[in-house]
Formats: C-alpha cells, sequence, structure tokens
C-alpha cells in the first residue's frame, strides 16, 4: 500500500515544483509510510523514501513502513534531522506549509545553511502536496471508515438506552467511552459533547458535571478511532415527551440533512451542498441560528477536506467521504443537530450512519 501511495505522491512532484518532500504532519505520515508513532520525519524523494527518528521507533519503522530507510537520530525529535537531507543538495525539498509552525521551519533553514553549500537544498512550500491525494478514500480506508461508523452507531445505541434525567453530561459521555472501548475501538475520534438542555446552544460544548433535567433535549457528539480512521456522529434525544418548539425544530433540521443527502451529487463543489440544507432552515425562519457548515471529511482526522460549507471550492467526488450536519442553536434554550457520516459512490451521497433518529410522529423519545 505504501509503495502505492509514494507513486502516487511522486507523480504530484512536478506539479507541485519539487524534487522531494519532507512529511512532518502525523496523519501524512502514517498514510504515505504507514507508521503510527508519534515522532518522526519522513522524505520522500523521486527515488528513495527515508524516515528519521529516535531509538523508541527504530523497530517500529521496519516493521510498519518497510519502503522507506531508517535514518537513526539520538534523542525524542520530531523536529529538524539534518541528515536526513543527505544527498538533496540543489534539490528542490518541499516542506507543508500549512502544518510546519514558523519555528520549525527557522530550525530546518538555519540547519541546512549549516551544511556545506554543495550540500544545501533548496527549501520550498509544497501546499497539499498529501491532503489532495487523501480526499479520495481506497478501499481499505472505506473499510476501516465504515467500521468506525457502525462501532460509533452502536455505542450510540448503549448511551440512548441508558441515558436518563439525573445523570450527568459526563456520566452519559463515559458510557459512550467504556462501550466504544470495550467492543474494540482504539480511542475516541474526539472528546464526546453531551450538551443538555440549553448547553445545547453551544455547538462544541464539553460533557460537564450538570445532570441532566426532564422535559429537555440533549445533544450528543461523538466518534470512535478503528484501524486509526475517525467516525463522527450527532443524535439529538429528548427526554420525556418532546414539547411543540423541540418537535418544529427537530423537524427543520431533519428536513434540511434529509434534503442535503438527497440532493448532493458528484461534481458539486462543497459550498453548493452547505446551501441546501441552508436554504431549508432560512426559509423555515431559522437561518442566523446556522453558524457552521453543513460538513466536513473524515478519515484520519476528525476534520479533512473537502468540506461542505462556504467557502468549500473542492469538486465533490466518488470516495470522498463526508458528514451532513446541520443544526440550529438558540441561546438559552437549546439546540438540535443531527449527523450522518456519508460516502459518494455512483455520483450520490450513501449514509453509512445507522444510529436511529427521533420519530416524532410516533413519539419516540428516551
Amino acid at each position: 500500500m505504501s509503495e502505492a501511495r509514494l507513486d502516487r505522491l511522486r507523480a504530484r512532484f512536478d506539479e507541485l515544483g519539487i524534487d522531494a518532500l519532507l512529511v512532518t504532519t502525523l496523519s501524512n505520515r502514517r498514510w504515505v509510510s504507514g507508521f503510527t508513532g508519534s515522532a518522526g520525519v519522513a522524505l520522500v524523494t523521486r527515488t528513495e523514501a527515508r524516515f528519521a527518528t529516535d531509538s523508541r521507533y527504530w523497530e517500529q519503522v521496519g516493521q510498519q513502513a518497510p519502503e522507506f530507510a531508517l535514518v537513526k537520530v539520538a534523542g525524542a525529535t520530531t523536529g529538524p534531522a539534518p541528515q536526513l537531507l543527505e544527498g538533496t543538495g540543489g534539490l528542490r525539498v518541499g516542506f507543508e506549509p500549512a502544518h510546519l509552525s514558523y519555528a520549525a521551519y527557522q530550525q530546518w533553514t538555519t540547519d541546512i545553511s549549516d551544511l556545506q553549500p554543495h550540500s544545501r537544498p533548496d527549501l520550498v512550500p509544497a501546499p497539499r502536496a498529501i491532503e489532495d491525494l487523501r480526499m479520495v478514500k481506497e478501499p481499505d480506508e472505506l473499510d476501516a471508515l465504515e467500521r468506525a461508523v457502525l462501532l460509533g452507531d452502536d455505542a450510540f445505541r448503549h448511551a440512548a438506552s441508558v441515558i436518563g434525567p439525573g445523570m450527568t453530561e459526563k456520566q452519559v459521555a463515559w458510557e459512550i467511552l467504556q462501550y466504544a472501548m470495550h467492543h474494540g475501538a482504539e480511542d475516541l475520534s474526539f472528546s464526546t459533547i453531551v450538551a443538555g438542555g440549553a448547553h445545547g446552544s453551544l455547538p462544541h460544548w464539553r460533557a460537564s458535571d450538570a445532570p441532566l433535567e426532564a422535559g429537555t433535549g440533549v445533544v450528543i457528539d461523538m466518534g470512535v478511532m478503528v484501524d486509526g480512521y475517525c467516525s463522527d456522529l450527532t443524535r439529538t434525544v429528548f427526554l420525556g415527551e418532546p414539547d411543540d418548539q423541540f418537535k418544529r425544530i427537530y423537524d427543520i433540521v431533519l428536513t434540511a440533512q434529509t434534503m442535503a443527502e438527497e440532493r448532493i451529487e458528484a461534481g458539486m463543489p462543497g459550498r453548493e451542498g452547505h446551501a441546501i440544507a441552508a436554504k431549508v432552515i432560512a426559509d423555515a425562519g431559522y437561518g442566523e441560528y446556522f453558524g457552521h457548515g453543513l460538513g466536513h471529511g473524515v478519515g484520519l482526522d476528525i476534520h479533512e477536506d473537502p468540506r461542505l460549507a462556504p467557502s468549500g471550492e473542492h469538486l465533490l467526488a466518488d470516495g470522498h467521504v463526508v458528514t451532513v450536519e446541520p443544526g440550529i442553536y438558540i441561546p438559552g434554550w437549546g439546540g438540535v443537530r443531527i449527523e450522518d457520516q456519508c460516502v459518494m459512490e455512483g455520483g450520490r451521497l450513501r449514509p453509512v450512519s445507522t444510529a436511529p433518529k427521533l420519530d416524532l410522529e410516533a413519539g419516540v423519545s428516551v
């Protein structure tokens, strides 16, 4: 797998105007090499691949990244390793400008300036060198993502079966964590959001010690990680019989999501996908209460491209995995968000998420 990805990356070198690429971002490094450790720098040239890391990971590099020649570094480092650049004098070596800190960039350029003139490469920005390749998921990536989604769905079902008035937000989050870890997750993909009552108006509220109250909604936004790949799911439940305001807002959000999932298609820029759901919410009179993008890509990172947002310029394509998560947030009252993780197949979105949504006509609540 790494060899094929290396070939795809090298095929972009002329377009990017580089002869080699330094890979310092954890998820990009994992994608191109298979290495799952926390410290190291990869260098991919037109003819070889090298991986610099300290002694904690020498054996691991050999096991996980056999296509890469190991460059042994003393001490724990994710920073500059000048010996990695041996033989690159005169070459244009790209770096990841969206991820390399200014301090790290300064250190790299300082170390390069200390080399003999004939040994100095030219360090140049290579924006999105790997990110563009990662947007279209490979079959093994789609498999891992689907397994993560289904495990996350099961963790939500478990939480929904035990949630009730008097439980704290943290207790609900703990139920999700326990279930996920006991059933094969390697980690959560982010800190679980459990936002009861008025807390639901804050889209990124974190679970607190606040007890949940009967007669209120609860926004649960959660995800798990399987084989390095993330899931992202949001459901809004109601503790008791939903009142008319909750029913109306929930119905608007669900309609916005359903229309977006049905109408988004390949070839459409992400901003147009966002506009489908945003129009439903605006037409219902709640446009000012939907302030975030409709969705984002998911993969090794919980948030990656393409984006379903007003700024989303990437054209959607088969193999993209995105969330569709409209919401309405009213300060002092709470919020409703419903999120599915979807994959683009045959030019259309297929929701992968299976976690139940509320059936307001049937009066289903928790």
